[in-house]
């Protein structure tokens, strides 16, 4: 076996798994790592400029790709700062390969500056979480991870590498990748007693979730709504594209608000999940979501999501895609001409309050605010989703100003929408830098709101370093308005203490060009579909910062 250094196996490692580039921020411990990145010229260095958006970038390459990723941070300081986006991305189950520099071995037990027990740390919010204690170990620890990370539930492992272990050289071998493929379908028997319990309903109705993206199982949903003739919803937490928009029988995303969905609800005598946690809620309600007494079959891989709040008569463990592809054909079979007759009539009546009729809805009452000074935030996300190109990815942090986003604007394929899933806000900017160099190809529209940028602005930065075809628009409304909102909605008090960036104020534009990006600001609301338009045809990065109402 040929003598390696660990830190050199270690990226001929993640290299064999697939990984093209490592997002990091690099510290003294993690010095072993960047020495060896000249063997291996193959493997992009991404640098971010704070943990926390090395693996937010990490996390928006991975959901725009599928891919595996990888990531490294700065001993325990550095694992800290990143917690907040590591939450994000295990709760998206983003397959990532997180790494922390330790000091050696014996050094640690020292407990010197800037150590902490990585493991431990990061335990609560990984898959699996090891320290490499030989350099032996290192390549089926590496493996192991990559196959834990891909493996539905996918998410996020993570590896402590002490500097001893990179500085190490043995002739040790490499091994080989492997990855588990999960796409199984149901029994026959239970394929048969789904298909009977579907076709026992008279009013049934479909919630969509992320499995429909991680599966590929757009049009094979879409088939399935068509099919039956009913309507279909995505989950109610809607961050991604997890229905085709423009199907006749898509309803559009449910709300989080208990009541809302309960009455949404109520029509049906059957749901069918796919791949989703399908009533996941905001803040608490003495209202439970689901109808009294209301049945549910449940599909997808995720194990912990099925039957997690509510029992399901029929839940199986199984890909939605797969699953799909012999579902729709055992209904043809079984339903017949009665079921084809019912599909047409469910699609008939679905026709006058389907997405598409409600987007019509939506846009004319949007337009009549057209000429708002300042400008209103809904008449903004409009004229952003008709002045994008139609082949613009759009990841989504606007909060309150995105609200009607998804009603807007259509997904038609499983990467062309990623929006904040944990609620932890900062995510997006970030995010949109590492969908962009997974879609270099291309244009990549992020709309963030003010308050959320704060969080992680810098990451500009990275997108101008690498001259990303992606543009930032920044909702300036001088506040977080989301909390303005629920403080006046639940307790009654507009006294608003901390909610305020008016002194003074953020000067998005004059951050944007100290951080290298061309940057303009627009506060008329005749100016925004042709100076957006303009900027999306231009490349490079790009930061648009627009002045709109922040009252209530």
């Amino acid at each position: 076996m040929n003598r390696i250094t660990g830190r050199s196996a270690f990226l001929a490692l993640l290299r064999d798994e697939g990984v093209t580039h490592l997002f990091g921020n690099p510290g003294t411990t993690e010095l072993p790592i960047m020495h060896a990145l000249k063997e291996h010229p193959d493997l992009t260095y991404v640098m971010a400029m704070q943990e926390s958006l090395v693996v937010a970038i990490a996390d928006g390459f991975s959901r725009a790709s599928g891919r595996l990723v990888a990531c490294n941070v700065h001993v325990a300081p550095g694992l800290g700062n990143a917690m907040g986006s590591l939450y994000n991305a295990s709760f998206t189950g983003t397959p990532m390969i997180l790494t922390a520099g330790q000091q050696e071995q014996g050094h640690g037990l020292m407990e010197p500056l800037l150590y902490g027990p990585l493991v431990r740390m990061a335990e609560p919010l990984v898959k699996w979480a090891v320290e490499v204690t030989r350099l032996e170990d290192l390549p089926r620890i590496v493996r192991r991870a990559a196959k834990i990370a891909t493996t539905p539930p996918t998410g996020p492992v993570f590896i402590s590498l002490p500097g001893d272990i990179l500085n190490s050289e043995a002739g040790i071998e490499l091994g080989r990748s492997t990855r588990v493929d999960t796409r199984v379908k149901p029994s026959d028997e239970a394929l048969q007693a789904l298909a009977q319990r579907i076709l026992k309903a008279e009013r049934p109705v479909i919630i969509a979730g992320d499995e429909i993206v991680k599966s590929d199982a757009l049009q094979e949903a879409a088939s399935l709504a068509a099919t039956l003739g009913c309507p279909a919803y995505q989950q109610s937490a809607p961050y991604g594209a997890h229905f085709l928009s423009e199907s006749p029988c898509f309803m559009g995303a449910l709300s989080r608000l208990q009541k809302q969905v309960r009455e949404v609800l109520s029509p049906y005598d059957l749901m069918i999940v796919l791949g989703a946690d399908p009533l996941r809620m905001s803040v608490h309600s003495e209202v439970d979501p689901l109808p009294e007494g209301m049945p549910i079959l449940q599909i997808g891989l995720v194990e912990w999501d099925l039957a997690k709040n509510y029992g399901a008569e029929i839940a199986l463990k199984a890909d939605v895609k797969e699953t799909l592809r012999v579902l729709i054909p055992a209904l043809k079979s079984a339903g017949g001409v009665a079921l084809e007759a019912r599909a047409k009539q469910g699609i008939a009546a679905l026709s006058p309050k389907n997405w598409t009729a409600r987007r019509a809805a939506v846009v004319e009452q949007i337009s009549k605010n057209k000429d708002r000074s300042p400008i209103d935030p809904d008449w903004l996300a409009l004229q952003l989703v008709e002045a994008m190109p139609d082949n613009a990815i759009l990841v989504d942090e606007g909060l309150t100003s995105s609200r009607q986003i998804n009603a807007l604007r259509p997904h038609r394929d499983r990467y062309g929408y990623h929006a904040l899933a944990s609620g932890g806000i900062g995510w997006g900017v970030p995010a949109s830098v590492g969908v962009s160099m997974a879609n270099p190809a291309r244009p990549v529209v992020c709309f963030s709101g003010d308050g959320s940028a704060m969080y992680s602005i810098q990451a500009l930065w990275t997108a101008a370093h690498h001259k990303l075809p992606l543009t930032v628009v920044i909702v300036n409304n001088g506040g977080y308005r989301i909390i303005k909102q629920r403080l006046l909605a639940f307790h009654g008090d507009d006294h608003y203490v901390g909610m305020d960036f008016v002194d003074p104020p953020v000067d998005f534009t004059g951050l944007a060009k100290s951080l290298g990006l061309e940057a303009m600001r627009i506060t008329e609301a005749g100016d925004l579909k042709s100076k957006l338009a303009s900027a999306f045809k231009r490349p490079g990065a790009k930061l648009i910062e627009v002045m709109v109402d922040g009252s209530l």
